[in-house]
């Protein structure tokens, strides 16, 4: 007796799936590796680890996870907030947070450059003061947020929206505290879903190019990101340099990801066995 499988087309669409992976993925990594490879060993290390890009590494990685940390945080509580309460305008406020997704990043950048710089309309008096935060590492961190902010609240509501509320209540039944609340029995299940949205974000910062241009002031060895490193190196034609620190990046980004999911794997399986 023939079997049919549940969804006709497999092979048709499995075959698209793939040429379309090949065609914005798979090829483009190919050829970065592959102009990478054209550089000797001495030449692979001297490109990449150079006293500039370590510099430049320092700052990408820090600034990323920084952010990381500050969107975890941040996105966990506004995502509570539409989840847990109503009040007005909140679907308005609901949709902005999506914002970064559809705004420009270097339209993100000026923005903010012409908001916090020395004569911005907040940076003449947020400067004398002593808080920079234009053309400056935090202000890398300040844009690097407000672009990966939507990553984490987007991954935490709906693990929110599907917790049911008569759990907190018979916690509380029980003699529980809203903090042991929060920490013994919601934050178990939020935990996969916030160190997703950390590597979304995180992930994403890492690469992020068209904001922090106009906000840090690309001075080497000071707020020099590795992207903007890498477009120096294109400008003054040395395309497999260019490659070499962008594998950096690449091999980087990938080893997050699989640390990432490691500890979902296994935060996921606690719960699991303790359930």
């Amino acid at each position: 007796m023939a079997s049919h499988r549940v969804l006709p087309g497999f092979r048709l669409s499995l075959s698209y799936a793939i040429a379309y992976l090949s065609v914005l993925v798979l090829i483009p990594l190919a050829a970065c590796l592959t102009k990478a490879s054209s550089l000797t060993t001495s030449q692979f290390v001297a490109a990449v680890w150079s006293a500039q890009a370590r510099s430049a590494y320092l700052v990408t990685f820090g600034s990323s996870a920084v952010a990381g940390v500050i969107d975890t945080v941040l996105g966990l509580l506004l995502a509570w907030v539409f989840v847990r309460y109503d009040f007005p305008f909140k679907r308005l406020l609901d949709s902005l947070i999506d914002l970064p997704f559809a705004l420009p990043t270097a339209v993100a950048g000026l923005v903010y450059s012409s908001l916090y710089s020395q004569n911005g309309w907040l940076g003449q008096f947020l400067v004398p003061a002593g808080i920079k935060l234009a053309y400056s590492q935090a202000a890398i961190v300040f844009v690097l947020v407000f672009i990966g902010l939507p990553f984490v609240v987007r991954t935490v509501q709906p693990v929110l929206e599907s917790i049911d509320a008569d759990i907190e209540e018979a916690a509380a039944c029980l003699g529980a505290n809203r903090w042991q609340t929060f920490t013994r029995i919601l934050l178990p299940s939020l935990y996969p879903a916030l160190t997703t949205g950390f590597a979304l974000t995180f992930a994403r910062a890492i690469g992020e190019y068209g904001s922090v241009v106009f906000v840090s002031a690309n001075i080497p060895f000071e707020t020099q990101i590795a992207p903007h490193l890498i477009v120096q190196k294109l400008e003054d034609f040395k395309y497999a340099e260019a490659s070499a620190v962008a594998v950096v990046l690449l091999v980087a980004s990938f080893a997050m990801l699989i640390v990432i999911n490691a500890l979902e794997r296994r935060s996921e399986a606690a719960n699991s066995s303790a359930n």
